[in-house]
């Protein structure tokens, strides 16, 4: 028994030194693993044939190890246990695993069900090709209307009798526009398909006879009958089927009764979320692309959601931070030409150009917008249009004109006979961050954004394997 076991135990040896050996890690992040091929799989991923910005391998192993940073931080924060994070990666994960459910045998399973369903309702009587004339008559139609209905369709059927064209008269006279147009012509009918009047004396006929006059609830009908079948085989329909499976979008419904049926099998020890998840790793084990796929959902949404909290949205919030940031920074933001802040507005009465002055003479500039929409176009009828923002030349012909006196040509508003404009010109240089925000707050979260990384590579080990690396996209598969 002993030798049995040290046989064992030699053989595991070698299996995962094999392992090791054939997918060897090439880097460990806070004590964690990564294998060649994960690396190798993003590395490939973010430096395709149609990605502009190549990185050799030395220059992405510091954008990976950052990466795998900041998920390592997410972990930490456990961003993985908010359920808004699990609603969203079982989301991502299962458009990818979920159709494994419904393989080409469940599909063609769902489709023989449908087939045969379909064979019993039909039954016997099989499928009608009829077409008719009809002479419409509304339910509640008094009776003089109904023998009215009933006096054409008669008279259209002795025409008929006396060898007149079914399908020239279905054109000219049917009431059922959307069989008129084809002579009458109604498609392939199965049993209850149709009103019972209508379809009890179809099916009386053969192919080639025609009725008499046939009243329903809509009216008067004379059928005639093109053709009759039995239906065709399963195997002369399956294809057709399975484009109706997939129309109407049948799949899903496969996918749910079969985990479902794995559910009850196992007598209540799983449940749907096992069952997917349980997939999700057999199908990650034998495949390594689906593998990294989901570890990059995963850790990506990880990634969006530590750094929102971290940087993004931190940054775009920071006044304070971002005021101070501009401050010391402010000869970064200065302007090769002037620029005019304010607004070139157009109103109907000459007294209105004052008004709008003097509405926002002491606001601040971010809230000339709301104060002069409550004040003149605070009902339907509309006193006053603005343009407002920072406006260099070339941004606004009106500016252009009556600001940076260019000889532009301008178009006037149409009942906004009368233009103004009011600001001040800023020759060099924006009076706070609020005029340049965007590029401040960029440039804010790019900050941050170095400083949080420099604090991660103090606080989590980081080792990387060179002899590993060089082998990258350089061994046998």
């Amino acid at each position: 028994m002993k030798f049995l076991t040290t046989i064992a135990a030699m053989l595991l040896c070698g299996s995962v030194a094999c392992a090791q050996q054939s997918d060897p890690v090439v880097m460990k992040i806070n004590g964690v693993p990564v294998t060649r091929s994960e690396f190798e799989y993003s590395y490939n991923k973010n430096n395709s044939a149609d990605v502009i910005d190549k990185k050799t391998v030395d220059e992405y192993v510091d954008l990976f190890i950052n990466y795998k940073l900041k998920v390592a931080a997410a972990l930490d924060a456990r961003l993985d246990t908010l359920s808004s994070f699990k609603k969203e990666f079982a989301m991502y994960r299962d458009q990818e695993v979920r159709p494994v459910f419904a393989d080409s045998a469940a599909v063609l399973a769902e489709a023989q069900a449908i087939y045969d369903r379909t064979k019993e309702h039909i039954g016997p009587r099989g499928l009608i090709k009829p077409a008719h004339i009809l002479m419409y008559v509304e339910q509640k139609a008094p009776a003089a209307k109904f023998e009215e209905a009933r006096q054409r369709a008669d008279s259209i059927y002795n025409v008929l009798k006396g060898g007149a064209d079914f399908a020239e008269l279905a054109r000219r006279y049917s009431q059922d526009p959307g069989s008129a147009k084809n002579g009458g012509e109604l498609p392939w009918l199965q049993p209850g398909q149709t009103l019972k009047e209508f379809e009890d004396a179809a099916y009386a006929l053969q192919p080639g006879e025609m009725s008499g006059v046939v009243k329903s609830p809509v009216g008067f009908h004379i059928i005639l009958m093109k053709a009759r079948k039995q239906l065709e085989p399963f195997d002369t329909l399956k294809n057709n089927i399975i484009r109706f499976i997939e129309a109407r979008g049948l799949r899903e419904r496969i996918v749910d009764r079969k985990i479902d049926e794995i559910v009850k099998s196992s007598g209540g020890k799983l449940s749907k979320e096992d069952v997917i998840s349980q997939k999700a790793e057999e199908l990650s084990a034998k495949d390594a692309d689906l593998k990294y796929l989901l570890q990059e959902y995963h850790d990506g949404l990880l990634l969006y959601e530590v750094s929102n909290r971290t940087v993004w949205e931190k940054a775009a919030k920071d006044e304070a931070g971002l005021e101070a940031y501009f401050k010391k920074n402010k000869k970064r933001y200065y302007w090769t030409q002037p620029r005019y802040k304010g607004m070139v507005y157009h109103v109907k009465q000459k007294d209105d150009v004052k008004a709008v002055r003097e509405c926002v003479e002491d606001v601040p500039f971010s809230k000339w917008a709301d104060v002069l929409r409550s004040t003149f176009n605070n009902d339907s009828v509309l006193r006053i249009r603005v343009e407002k923002g920072i406006f260099k030349e070339g941004d606004n012909a009106f500016i252009d004109k009556m600001v940076f006196k260019k000889d532009t040509a301008v178009t006037q508003l149409k009942d906004f006979p009368i233009d103004a404009v009011y600001g001040k010109l800023l020759k060099k240089k924006p009076d706070s961050y609020e005029d340049v925000r965007g590029l401040v707050t960029a440039d804010y979260q790019e900050m941050l954004e170095k400083q949080w990384v420099a604090e991660l590579r103090r606080k989590y080990p980081v080792e990387v394997y060179r002899d590993v690396l060089e082998t990258v996209n350089k061994h046998s598969r």
